[in-house]
């Protein structure tokens, strides 16, 4: 079955930096579209990056277009998100998902930008 684990998360400053992982195992990882969405608290998810099989396409929300960069491993089976400039804003919990819904996620990463 469909497995992903993130890892990475935790407390950063404003203006500080954080890389998320993402381990997927269960399906064909180097085939699949993969997405970062998050869920700020009292928020529904929202869809952060989305990043095709062979990286050629990278797209982002306008709300961290500039300072977030998505990438993949696929003989690793991993996906990352890397984060600059944080703001209080991008306070979440961040999943990666096979869909930009999340139906299908892991259990997600808290990350706390706090002063």
């Amino acid at each position: 079955q469909v497995q992903l684990v993130e890892s990475g998360g935790g407390l950063v400053q404003p203006g500080g930096s954080l890389r998320l992982s993402c381990a997927a195992s269960g399906f064909t990882f180097g085939s699949s579209y993969m997405y970062w969405i998050r869920q700020a608290p009292g928020k529904g998810l929202e869809w952060v990056s989305r990043i095709s099989p062979s990286s050629n396409i990278k797209e982002y929300a306008d709300s961290v277009k500039g300072r977030f960069t998505v990438s993949r491993d696929n003989g690793e089976k991993m996906l990352y998100l890397e984060m600059n400039s944080l703001k209080f804003e991008d306070t979440a919990v961040y999943y990666c998902a096979t869909d930009r819904q999340g139906r299908t996620r892991g259990q997600g990463a808290q990350i706390t930008v706090s002063s």
